[in-house]
Parts: structure tokens; sequence; C-alpha cells
């Protein structure tokens, strides 16, 4: 027998596009170019470009306008200040008691000034210290939602209020009430400390608002679980896990204290004596440079200057200090 092949008719070529498995017999597939993009779709991704480079380099503008500014302020209270510190030596300008600037020669010891800044600044702090850590308890602890809603802004709004206003206030009605109860003047550290103490409180209780509600949610309800009353909560466990904030806030508030001027000159007394108890007159730092630039020329406008090289040099210290404390609790905290 002779063996017959038989064969097969021939495959229809694969489809174009597709894989020789996939291709249907008579189907012919139709390929289009894609659509080149518009020209002026280019030029509008340049243009964006071009407004974030411009919006970049304006704010960097704007940080480095603002590093500037403070660069020549300090610059020039150091050149204007620096050279009456060597001139009459630093001790005797820090640690001297005698002020007389307009005398031949003249006499710049600015300890009474420095002595009174310190004084007036503790009794603010003893004042809108505790007083703004209180509320700053009672608003994150205690208080309902709708109650919080309403104290909280009107705590802040009293950062608004212009700084002679408290000034007038403690001239009409804080004055009078020292001098007819505790007696002296009236015009006094006690006088300064309170008003200050109520400017302060805005700024010391928004810190430390920010810094209790920063607390782990879970240490609150670990310790109601062991049991512990909400206000031994806050005492033993919120308050301590949140005290480098409140510190930061405290120190803050120092240096705003530090740096008041209208209002301490209104009712501080602003006379040139170690104020020996807190009912005695006193003048601060900032009191002494508001009151004498006006008429001040030579020696004693760089006496001035340098007057506000030691109020900066303490601020900056303070300042200082607080961020320091912001950030270790930031690092404690895993931020």
């Amino acid at each position: 027998m002779t063996s017959q092949q038989t064969s097969e008719p021939d495959a229809p070529p694969a489809e174009p596009g597709l894989p020789p498995d996939q291709a249907q017999p008579g189907i012919t597939e139709i390929t289009t170019p894609a659509p080149a993009a518009p020209s002026w779709t280019g030029g509008l991704a340049a243009w964006g470009r071009f407004k974030e480079r411009a919006l970049r380099a304006m704010l960097m503008l704007m940080a480095l306008t603002a590093i500037a500014s403070l660069a020549v302020i300090t610059g020039f209270i150091f050149k204007e200040g620096l050279p009456i510190i060597s001139k009459v030596g630093a001790g005797s300008f820090l640690f001297s008691g005698d002020w007389y600037p307009t005398e031949s020669p003249p006499h710049f010891g600015i300890l009474p000034m420095i002595v009174g800044s310190l004084m007036v600044t503790v009794v603010a702090m003893l004042i809108g210290g505790f007083l703004g850590l209180g509320c700053a308890i009672v608003l994150t602890q205690f208080c309902p939602p709708r109650v919080v809603a309403v104290l909280k802004p009107s705590i802040e709004l009293l950062a608004g209020i212009p700084s002679v206003v408290y000034g007038f206030i403690g001239v009409v009605i804080l004055v009078p009430f020292i001098r007819d109860v505790f007696g002296g003047w009236g015009l006094s550290v006690l006088a300064s400390g309170v008003v200050l103490g109520v400017m302060v409180l805005p700024t010391v209780t928004s810190i430390s608002v920010d810094a209790l509600r920063s607390v782990p949610k879970s240490y609150r309800d670990g310790s109601i679980a062991l049991g512990a009353t909400t206000w031994q909560t806050t005492h033993m466990v919120i308050i301590k896990a949140a005290r480098s904030g409140v510190v930061a806030a405290i120190i803050l508030g120092m240096g705003r204290a530090v740096g008041e001027t209208m209002a301490v000159i209104m009712v501080a007394g602003n006379t040139i004596d170690i104020p020996q108890s807190i009912l005695d007159p006193v003048r601060t730092l900032t009191s002494n440079i508001a009151l004498e630039m006006g008429y001040a020329a030579g020696d004693h406008r760089q006496a001035l200057f340098a007057t506000g090289v030691v109020l900066f040099v303490i601020i900056m210290i303070l300042n200082s200090i607080a961020l320091t404390v912001s950030r270790r609790r930031s690092r404690k905290a895993g931020v």
C-alpha cells in the first residue's frame, strides 16, 4: 500500500497587532497613530513651572526679609549700645545703682531697672501663670465643649486690648484700691504685676491648652480605667505629661511681661530706686527707655540703647529656653 498524505489548508495570516493565538480570521486590525498634543499644552506646562518657581522665590524672599530685619535691628542696637558699655564698664553699667545721665560727669547704672523688671515679672507670672494654667486645665479637662467655645475666644480676646487701656484701668481702679487697702503710693510693683498678669493671661492659656491637648488620650483612659478620679488623672498624669509645654508657656509669658512698656509706665511710679517691697514704686528697663529717649543725646542716648541691649539679651535667653523646652517635648512625643 502506498501511503497517502493529506495536506491541510493554509491558516489565515495573523492580524497585525495581536498575538497569533488571538488573531481572528477575516478581520484586519487598523491602527491609527495617537493624536499629537497641541502645541499650546507645552506652553501651559512651562507657564505653570514658571509660576511655581516665582512663588517659591517670593516666599523665600519673605523669609529672608524677616531674618534680615532681625539682623539689622540686632546690629543697630548693638552698634549704638556697646560703645557706652565699653566706656563705662560692663560691671559698673549692670551692677551700679547710680543713674544720673545729665550730671557732669554722668553716671549710668541700670541695676534698679533690672531689679524692678525682675520683680514686676515675678509678680506678673505668679498671677498670670497660675491663672493661665488653671484656665487651661478647666478648658481641656472639665468644661463641656459648648462652654469651651465661649470661654476660650473670650480669654484670647484679652490679647487684642491695647496696653494703654490696661494701664488706664490700672490707674483708675487698681492703684486707688492698693493705696486704700495695703497702703503706700498705689503706684507700685504690685500694681504693675497685676496689670501684666492679666495681659499675659491669653499667652499662657493658649499655649497651655495646646500642651494639655497634645497628651495622648490613652493616658487619660488608662488612668480612669485604673480607678483614678478626673482630678487625680489631671493632676498626676495629664499635667505631668504636658509639663514641658506648660513651662514653655510660662517662659513665653515672661518674655511678654518683660517687654511691656506703656501699661507699666502708667502704674509703676517710675522712681529710680531699688524697690524694697512690692508696694514701692519702680522703674523697669522698658519704661526707662520710653521715658528718656525723647530728650536723650550723646552718651545718654547710647546708654538707653545699651539698656535695650540688656533687654534684648534677656528676652532672647527666655525665648531660647522656651524653644529648647518645646523641642524636647516634641522629641519625647515622637514628632
